[in-house]
């Protein structure tokens, strides 16, 4: 298995990882088509019965990528922000 550290993996009923963002949102790792996605969610129900719900954004490997180099300029940009 990977080294989370301090972040906890879920695994959900089809068997993809995903780590839980908090306020039943998550972040899943999943395929379609044969292309990998992290799927950005809200989720809705009880919290022993959640189901996807339709707010949400599946980014592509470029996106994500494209993201993770983004990180530290949105950081900076979100501690700058008029409160």
């Amino acid at each position: 298995d990977e080294d989370t550290g301090d972040v906890n993996v879920g695994v959900n009923e089809r068997g993809e990882k995903f780590v839980d963002l908090g306020k039943k949102r998550r972040a899943t790792v999943t395929t379609f088509k044969g292309a990998v996605y992290v799927d950005v969610r809200e989720f809705w129900g009880d919290d022993g019965d959640l189901k996807p719900g339709k707010k949400g954004i599946m980014l592509g490997k470029d996106q994500w990528d494209a993201l993770k180099k983004s990180v530290e300029v949105i950081d900076s940009l979100v501690s700058k922000a008029k409160k």
